[in-house]
């Protein structure tokens, strides 16, 4: 199978939790250790070998803009613009398909930071990958290494790598990271405006085609002002 060379960076949200540094700019544009949060996540996707880049805007989409453009990244970036309505992440996907030229493809949130294992993440997807089977591969965290979150987690794994959802009022081992490589065909049949990408994973859970892969590395979640200074402190750690 062709090496996955396109991603899509979901970078469109408010931000609200992370006010008041959102009051000016869109949270992919905030900083932890030196470096603008979308850009943590370029620099992974140019290491795994992605070429192409989608990125959605809605919240202050002219500095995201003007950011993505002055980096000089050598990707192939284009805007799937969300000015006049946030699709969230669903709506989202479906609104910038027609950018996007491969059948797989990463969608990454672009306020999440992450830390290899021994082998780049998006490279570990993209082996793990069986057509036949998948229609998505999350990439899964284990509670012990997330850091900075505080929720009861999202999913479990069978045997086969599997995905279930966490019952209610009980926990999970593992937090999706907000990193998954999918097939287009999951896209298929959704529904019209903003959406989120959770009702395509219930049907793909129904069908037994969400699959789910254990992150190697350490994860942080940087969702508040409070959580950039223990994420700094743990990547000069590491």
């Amino acid at each position: 199978m062709s090496k996955v060379e396109t991603a899509m960076v979901m970078a469109a949200g408010l931000g609200k939790r992370m006010r008041p540094l959102t009051a000016t700019r869109p949270k992919p544009l905030v900083k932890v250790a030196g470096k603008a949060m979308i850009d943590h996540t370029l620099d992974k996707l140019w290491e795994a070998g992605v070429m192409k880049v989608v990125v959605n805007a809605h919240y202050l989409p002219d500095a995201l803009e003007a950011h993505l453009k002055a980096v000089n990244y050598p990707f192939d970036i284009r805007i799937s613009d969300e000015r006049a309505q946030l699709m969230e992440t669903g709506g989202g996907m479906v609104q910038a398909a027609p950018l996007i030229d491969e059948d797989r493809f990463f969608a990454i949130n672009s306020d999440n930071l992450w830390t290899d294992g021994p082998t780049n993440s998006l490279q570990r997807l993209e082996e793990r990958w069986d057509d036949a089977e998948m229609d998505a591969l999350l990439l899964l965290v284990p509670q012990t290494s997330a850091h900075n979150y505080k929720g009861a987690g999202d999913f479990k794994l069978d045997d086969y790598g599997r995905v279930s959802r966490r019952l209610p009022d009980r926990q999970a081992p593992f937090i999706y990271t907000g990193i998954q490589l999918l097939s287009k065909r999951l896209l298929r049949d959704a529904p019209d405006g903003p959406f989120s990408t959770n009702i395509l994973w219930s049907r793909a859970i129904e069908e037994g085609r969400l699959y789910g892969l254990v992150h190697e590395g350490d994860w942080f979640e940087v969702g508040s002002p409070e959580a950039i200074a223990p994420t700094e402190a743990a990547l000069r750690r590491v």
